[in-house]
């Protein structure tokens, strides 16, 4: 072989080689980009490029400047809500670590139920075993300063914050409370308050009442505790009162109808997008329940508690007492994403074990009874000073709630006028308040308590449910 030729296969080599590289390096380009893509989908998508210059634009040329992470979390929030759904929804960072905290069973601070009254902050309750409580801490007490900041004139949210902080950490509090001259200065160390989504109590004739406010994480196992107990005081029949009970999560939804659906059958039904998968929770209950059951439901019952609602009724015979439901027969996935962002996504529809779609249609009771109008007047705001010559929703409102009272408001078709203003002034005597004739939030918030108090009384739809459980004993 001569040395030209040699020279020429090496160059052939080389040509080879290169060609090879440059082929290696055009897959895995192609490979990269395909990667890319295939990670990133939104960037096949023609109008991406908008996105990618709007983004640029603003970076660059937005006259006050933008943060990056804000520009990114405004799309995708935009990007959620142009589905048109009210269920789904992107809540960025602390949103998001707000809305993880909303479904466990505990918080950090010091564990207060706190009102607006007339410019004063009251505390209307404190939370059993919570920080405040064991610090001495009473309702009836009036934020002064929390840790030397005066509450006066601040807003509800800003003193929530003041309140909260690290568990551990000293809130020192001082407040005013009826019957001493002095304020008083009390430090409570913020901790653990825990939350509450069931509460129970035996009626007089040995009827099981237990109220689930909402689904969250410790909810089964409240539920659990509130029946042991109930049966232990010789429990003759349950009442279940789902009124106002905007549902929340299905896993503990599915742990207590385990109690009560016989082994075997189905509870709920979840069918994802395209039916490209079906999951039916079935019962695997341990002990046969054989007390009598009646539920409580209104137009508020809404998701997991209808999800309760329609698997007793349809197969652990309970009976159904109230108004239709929300009708919301549909699952959202929620996912917490690195930075604390959530993305809540309604992913699939349920259906009853009878097979129905309860979606905007709602589960009608076995039997239908309405609530008195008087329970769905609005809460009347803070800030209130209605007096003579006022007018308006607000003013109707009052004069309904005076009404139901027994208070004489004359015509009281929304118009503070001398009748009105009388009725105020009865009202005021009769509450041991000054009687001016001016509603402030003082006397809204007694007019409040006192209708409370007349409903828990004439309640037709828990009184015919204990009555029909009685009967039924």
């Amino acid at each position: 072989m001569s040395i030209y030729g040699e020279k020429a296969v090496k160059q052939r080599r080389g040509v080879t080689v290169g060609i090879l590289v440059a082929a290696a390096c055009l897959i895995g380009f192609v490979g990269g980009r395909m990667s890319f893509e295939w990670q990133y989908p939104i960037t096949k998508v023609a109008a991406f490029s908008n996105l990618s210059y709007a983004y640029k634009e603003i970076r660059n040329n937005y006259l006050n400047g933008a943060d990056s992470k804000a520009l990114v979390d405004g799309a995708t929030e935009g990007m959620v809500a142009s589905l048109e759904d009210p269920y789904s929804v992107y809540l960025s960072g602390d949103k998001g670590e707000q809305y993880m905290q909303s479904y466990e069973d505990h918080f950090v601070g010091i564990g207060v139920e706190i009102r607006e009254q007339d410019g004063d902050f009251i505390i209307e309750d404190t939370i059993k075993g919570a920080p405040a409580e064991k610090s001495g801490l009473k309702p009836g007490d009036a934020f002064i300063t929390v840790d030397g900041k005066k509450t006066k004139g601040i807003t509800l949210t800003e003193l929530k914050q003041l309140v909260q902080g690290k568990e551990g950490s000293i809130a020192k509090l001082t407040v005013s409370r009826d019957g001493l001259k002095e304020p008083l200065e009390i430090s409570v160390a913020r901790g653990a308050v825990p939350v509450h989504t069931v509460t129970s109590q035996m009626d007089k004739n040995k009827i099981g009442e237990i109220v689930i406010t909402r689904f969250a994480e410790k909810t089964a196992d409240e539920f659990s505790e509130a029946i042991e107990s109930l049966q232990k005081e010789g429990m003759k029949g349950l009442l279940i009162d789902l009124r106002g009970n905007p549902g929340g999560l299905l896993d503990p939804t599915i742990a207590i109808a385990n109690r009560f659906v016989p082994k075997g059958k189905v509870i709920v039904q979840v069918v994802y997008k395209g039916e490209k998968q079906i999951i039916t929770h079935k019962s695997d209950q341990e002990t046969p329940w054989k007390l009598p059951i009646a539920i409580l439901v209104d137009a508020h019952t809404a998701s997991s508690a209808e999800v309760l609602t329609a698997a007793l009724k349809d197969t652990a015979g309970a009976t159904v007492i109230g108004q239709k439901t929300f009708g919301k027969g549909i699952v959202q996935n929620f996912r917490q994403l690195k930075d604390g962002s959530v993305l809540k996504l309604t992913e699939a529809q349920w259906r009853s074990p009878n097979g129905q779609w309860i979606h905007k249609k709602g589960i009608e009771p076995t039997l239908s009874i309405e609530a008195p109008a008087y329970a769905e007047l609005p809460r009347l705001p803070t800030g209130l000073q209605l007096k003579n010559g006022d007018y308006g929703e607000m003013v109707q409102t009052a004069q309904t709630m005076l009404q139901t009272l027994g208070y004489d408001v004359g015509a009281g078709k929304g118009i503070y006028d001398d009748a009105t203003a009388e009725a105020v002034k009865a009202f005021q005597r009769a509450e041991g308040l000054p009687d001016s004739g001016v509603l402030n939030d003082k006397s809204a918030y007694r007019m409040t308590t006192r209708l409370l108090e007349k409903y828990k009384l004439e309640d037709p739809q828990r009184n015919k449910a204990m009555a029909m459980l009685t009967a039924a004993e």
